[in-house]
């Protein structure tokens, strides 16, 4: 389903997408090995437990990637079954899940594996799930709001969607800070995806969110920004006790309006409204 990497050129899919076979390495040190890395899944793990109601439901996790997300479910009891279309990911994130599950972190049986993008899950897994989440996959996609509708297709009446998102705005906001003011004027934010460079192709704003959301019967139950303040700090913080302020001020502003409009991850929680009888 997606092309072999070059080590210089990466292409999309015919879908427009951007899979990661490749670059292993390079998102398990730029995104988790880094203090950016670390403060999201500190967000992820103070604000999920906030934001959704966990009863152990199974979850169809969308776009696992290195399969942190899934183990988080698979610890707190959930069975989980990881969707990720980069063979090179998923066989990080199920190496990975053996070792964590050989210590005993969760049964060996708490996780499957599906190498699907999302456009096949409605064939692969199509549920109807309680619990679905994607974070950090729509920004990804050719057709984020295509993606939206088939997630919302695979939802239970009354089951929950975690949804995370790459940040329209708050890039813009980099932008300028950054000095890219011809850039930030232009609008023109998107990455090309062709190169190793983590810009998304698709990055998406709240007000698309709230429309598609509607457009696909969705019902708005919180947002929250992830990494609101972190981006824009003129010397980023290296000390332990500076980082653990910097995670203090996230998570005491990070559902306050203004602060978490420029989060340069948008974590949502949307329902299925209960089938009227």
């Amino acid at each position: 389903m997606h092309s072999i990497p070059t080590s210089t050129s990466y292409e999309l899919t015919q879908a427009g997408d951007r899979y990661f076979d490749g670059l292993v390495d390079k998102f398990s040190r730029s995104l988790y090995q880094a203090p950016r890395g670390e403060l999201r899944l500190a967000m992820l793990d103070y604000l999920l437990p906030q934001m959704l109601h966990l009863t152990e439901q199974p979850v169809l996790d969308v776009g696992g990637g290195l399969g942190q997300l899934s183990g988080w479910f698979a610890e707190r009891g959930h069975a989980v079954t990881m969707a990720e279309p980069s063979q090179d990911m998923l066989a990080h994130a199920s190496a990975w899940h053996a070792e964590r599950s050989a210590e005993g972190a969760w049964p060996v049986d708490k996780l499957r594996y599906l190498a699907a993008p999302l456009q096949l899950l409605p064939q692969q897994a199509p549920g109807p799930w309680p619990l679905i989440t994607c974070h950090a996959v729509l920004e990804w996609l050719g057709e984020p709001e295509q993606a939206v509708q088939t997630l919302a297709s695979l939802l239970a009446p009354g089951g929950q969607l975690s949804l995370m998102v790459f940040n329209r705005d708050a890039l813009r906001f980099s932008n300028v800070v950054k000095g890219n003011l011809k850039k930030a004027l232009s609008d023109q934010l998107e990455g090309k995806g062709k190169r190793q460079r983590l810009t998304p192709i698709s990055p998406v704003t709240h007000d698309e969110m709230c429309q598609w959301a509607v457009n696909n019967g969705l019902v708005m139950e919180g947002v929250a920004g992830i990494r609101i303040f972190q981006d824009y700090l003129r010397h980023p913080s290296t000390e332990g006790s500076e980082q653990a302020t910097l995670l203090a001020l996230e998570k005491q502003y990070c559902r306050q309006d203004p602060h978490w409009r420029l989060g340069r991850y948008l974590l949502y929680t949307f329902t299925k409204p209960e089938a009227d009888v």
